[in-house]
């Protein structure tokens, strides 16, 4: 209809979803699907910035804070970089 969805409203319909998709509904919730999806990307290689965007951050501050779990891979990739760059110092 055009109008801002409220919480409970995305929550009865999430649930709706994984009925129909043979999930456990108390195992699922839109935020685990989104830590989820900040994971998959992060093991795809996405940059951090992009990321931050795809999740509707302004900054990688926040990405980072709230999914520094999510986000090991490229948090390690880059100490990594590092350490090869920095080798014979």
């Amino acid at each position: 209809m055009g109008t801002p969805l409220d919480a409970p409203h995305v929550r009865r319909s999430f649930r709706s979803i994984l009925k129909k998709a043979h999930l456990d509904e108390k195992a699922w919730t839109p935020q685990e699907m989104r830590h989820s999806f900040v994971s998959l990307l992060s093991d795809s290689g996405v940059p951090l910035e992009n990321i931050s965007h795809l999740v509707g951050h302004g900054n990688t501050t926040v990405t980072v804070t709230v999914y520094r779990k999510q986000l090991r891979p490229v948090l390690l990739e880059g100490a990594e970089a590092m350490d090869k760059i920095f080798k014979d110092a």
